[in-house]
């Protein structure tokens, strides 16, 4: 239904930030809620960060609640992930998803489009 891309990736020392960003297809990206995933090596992929086809409500994961932010602009087609505070464990593949707009933020399982992934690396 939607293709995603994401950017923004690299290589950072602990402590520092980043910002990823999505970018949709379609005109239709406001009927979508968002999310954010990542895949460490050697790990199950695992819920990031999720927000819904307005951008009024959103959802962390324990890991990095407190220390990111997701947003979304649904006139650009984009949605980024704000990272501060920036850990080793953080590093990953991160993956940008859409699920089908619903009343509150959906579960994992209906995020079903992904984008191809952008590599964050968090140096010691």
């Amino acid at each position: 239904q939607v293709q995603l891309v994401e950017s923004g990736g690299g290589l950072v020392q602990a402590g520092g930030s980043m910002r990823l960003s999505c970018a949709a297809s379609g005109r239709t990206f406001g009927s979508y809620a968002m999310g954010w995933f990542r895949r460490a090596p050697g790990k199950e992929r695992e819920f990031v960060a999720a927000i819904n086809w307005s951008g009024a409500s959103t959802r962390y994961a324990d890991s990095v609640k407190g220390r990111s932010t997701i947003s979304r602009d649904n006139v650009k087609n984009t949605v980024y992930l704000q990272m501060n505070s920036l850990k080793p464990e953080d590093t990953a593949v991160y993956y940008c998803a859409a699920a089908p707009s619903r009343w509150g933020l959906p579960p994992s399982a209906e995020f079903t489009s992904w984008g191809q992934g952008t590599q964050v690396t968090v140096s010691s």
